[in-house]
């Protein structure tokens, strides 16, 4: 069954930016970035993080430059209903609220990047300054997706642009009832729409 998918995007709303977590415990996550990779992980453990710029507290945003999606018990409740395959929840506090919160990741990820249809792809190339990663997407603006490589996942990372979290309409629309998230939804499937999307 065919879907609709949206990329979620940081919002150009006024909200808190949370910093990249740590255990309760003290020190650092030995890999910050395993909650972007579109993998399931092992439980990290209690964890904990803070705003490190000040601002209204949202249902859904994304942390630190990993975007690392943090959602409150509702919208947490959202991906355990509609995307309990594609998704692991872990607690994190918050400091300065009290408020339940987790982090989202994405256990899924899909060869499934459609570059026709993208609106820009840079890769790297082998005579530049990063030759180990020749090949690999240096960027992608106007991302879209094939829907036919994606096994009607619900939420996932595309494989090789993993900073992209994509979620299916069902998701989307469910989340937007919650509102006062600090995203937006970029929709990503089908053809570029000319002059935009």
């Amino acid at each position: 069954m065919e879907r609709d998918y949206y990329a979620v995007e940081i919002g150009d709303v006024p909200q808190w930016s949370l910093d990249t977590p740590a255990p309760v415990s003290g020190g650092e996550i030995e890999e910050p970035w395993m909650f972007v990779e579109g993998r399931r992980v092992a439980e990290p453990g209690p964890l904990k993080t803070k705003p490190f710029h000040a601002g209204e507290e949202r249902t859904f945003s994304v942390a630190n430059a990993d975007r690392l999606p943090i959602a409150k018990e509702q919208v947490a409740h959202i991906f355990r209903e509609l995307a309990p395959d594609d998704v692991q929840l872990f607690p994190v506090e918050i400091e300065g609220t009290t408020e339940r919160y987790y982090i989202v990741n994405a256990t899924r990820r899909f060869e499934c990047i459609d570059e026709v249809n993208c609106r820009e792809v840079q890769k790297y190339p082998s005579d530049g300054a990063m030759p180990e990663r020749t090949g690999e997407y240096r960027a992608i603006s106007g991302l879209r997706i094939d829907t036919a490589k994606v096994e009607g996942a619900r939420v996932f990372r595309p494989m090789g642009w993993e900073v992209a979290l994509i979620v299916s309409k069902e998701v989307k629309e469910a989340i937007e009832r919650i509102g006062n998230t600090g995203v937006f939804f970029n929709p990503v499937a089908g053809p570029r729409v000319p002059n935009g999307g």
